[in-house]
């Protein structure tokens, strides 16, 4: 019991850690489009037009000398394209990380738009239908919130605010758990709000019509989101001194095979199984093998009603006299111990 304590204790500490994502636009050619993002159009029109520029920002030393000029020129993220379809929402999304808990932020400028002048972020983004949006209008000088579900765009709602064409401003979004929270130019501007449709997703940019706008200095403050597998084999090589290595397995989408989803050394994540662990999670077969003072053992992991639902493999240093059944308890014990805390298949793979 003092152990699954302690083990508890250091799963909520390994979930509970932040990290700083930062898109740095200046790593970009110019007239390029950033690889690492999705171009997306939610409605009709064009296709957007997103690249990397040279724009006009206020210099971050401007305020300390007077020597120093009062703008610079940097790189910057551009939607360019000018298409003045009313419904034509250009999207500029980053599929590398799902996040749950976080802060969004991003500088922008509005430069021009005949039908619309706007700029905004897309947040727990599923699809382009499936996501919110903070967005601010120059021309309409108000801030929006509102949700799209199944394409279907609800009421927006927020208040009157000014933002001028032609400057630099910042928004910014918070989001823990069911709580939303809006920022522009760091200030609150309107209390918090609460929303239950998306729990997780990913973020971007997002602008409308013949709106071109751009982005600066966009990062992202957030809580990793570890999968409850991989917590676990953090957690335990860090206790069980004996154990060289831990994998947990599952079937791919053809069901025909397995891969890594979890590993005490990350770069094997998504690498092939081979046929031990195809057979433990299809036949609940214990594979066991020896190596120099090292026992491998791989076995089945349960669900809470005994059904297979993936493979451990359990790597630990052997001791003189040590059997291949004490091996394989000891190994039982591990996989025990994932079984506790992931009692589903999908908890396994969340």
């Amino acid at each position: 019991m003092r152990f699954l304590t302690w083990l508890l204790g250091c799963l909520l500490t390994l979930s509970a850690s932040a990290a700083t994502l930062q898109f740095n636009f200046g790593d970009y050619e110019y007239n390029s489009t950033p690889t690492n993002f999705q171009s997306l159009l939610a409605g009709g029109g064009a296709p957007p037009v997103w690249k990397i520029i040279s724009a006009e920002m206020p210099s971050a030393f401007s305020t300390l000398t007077g020597n120093t000029p009062a703008l610079n020129h940097a790189k910057v993220l551009a939607q360019t394209g000018e298409d003045m379809t009313d419904e034509h929402f250009p999207l500029f999304v980053y599929p590398g990380e799902i996040f749950r808990n976080f802060k969004f932020s991003t500088k922008f400028k509005i430069v021009s738009g005949i039908t619309e002048q706007m700029a905004g972020l897309v947040f727990r983004f599923q699809n382009v239908s499936n996501f919110y949006v903070v967005r601010v209008s120059a021309a309409g000088h108000n801030l929006r919130f509102y949700k799209v579900v199944n394409g279907i765009r609800s009421d927006p709602i927020g208040p009157t605010v000014n933002v001028p064409a032609g400057e630099w401003h910042k928004l910014g979004v918070q989001c823990d758990g069911n709580q939303i929270t809006l920022y522009l130019d760091d200030k609150l501007v309107m209390p918090a709000l609460g929303d239950n449709t998306f729990v997780e997703g990913t973020v971007g940019f997002w602008t409308k019509s013949d709106s071109v706008t751009y982005f600066s200095e966009a990062e992202v403050d957030y809580t990793p989101r570890i999968p409850p597998a991989q917590q676990m084999i953090d957690a335990v090589m860090k206790k069980e001194s004996r154990l060289v290595g831990l994998r947990i397995y599952t079937l791919d989408d053809t069901n025909n095979n397995t891969h890594i989803i979890a590993s005490n050394d990350k770069s094997e994540i998504g690498q092939t199984g081979g046929d031990s662990e195809l057979g433990a999670i299809r036949d609940g077969a214990v594979f066991f093998g020896r190596e120099k003072g090292v026992n491998n053992v791989t076995m089945p992991l349960h669900d809470r009603n005994g059904d297979f639902i993936g493979a451990i493999r359990v790597k630990s240093k052997s001791f003189f006299g040590e059997t291949q059944d004490s091996a394989v308890t000891r190994a039982t014990m591990v996989r025990k111990l994932v079984e506790q805390f992931c009692t589903t298949g999908d908890e396994l793979r969340k």
